[in-house]
């Protein structure tokens, strides 16, 4: 079993940053992939980024490269979505997941909202 917490949400102005921390724990998380995902009002959860446990390992959306960085810090369990140059569109619930393989994420948290105002 493998536990996982967001934190980091927040309101914050168009242009600005952000930075979200997942806290994984539990059964081998160090493994596991590690991703995020948001879901805003009306719409479907959708990806956001992931991150494998071996280095270069990250994926992005396509609507947040060059915008978001996901890392994440194997000996404290822990992963960040640094987000910039944030946009009213990223609004949303965003959601850390943990799992096994790439696309498989069996472990999820509660969720932080990010509000980004215009």
């Amino acid at each position: 079993q493998v536990q996982v917490v967001e934190s980091g949400g927040g309101l914050v102005q168009a242009g600005g940053s952000l930075r979200l921390s997942c806290a994984a724990s539990g059964r081998t998380p160090r493994t596991y992939d590690m991703a995020w995902f948001r879901q805003a009002p009306g719409k479907e959860r959708e990806f956001v980024a992931a991150i494998g446990p071996s280095v270069g390992s990250s994926r992005y959306a396509e609507s947040v490269k060059g915008r978001f960085t996901i890392a994440r810090d194997n000996a404290k369990n822990m992963v960040f979505l640094q987000m910039s140059s944030l946009k009213p569109e990223d609004t949303a619930v965003y959601y850390c997941a943990a799992g096994p393989s790439v696309g498989r994420y069996d472990y999820w948290g509660q969720g932080t909202q990010v509000t980004v105002s215009s």
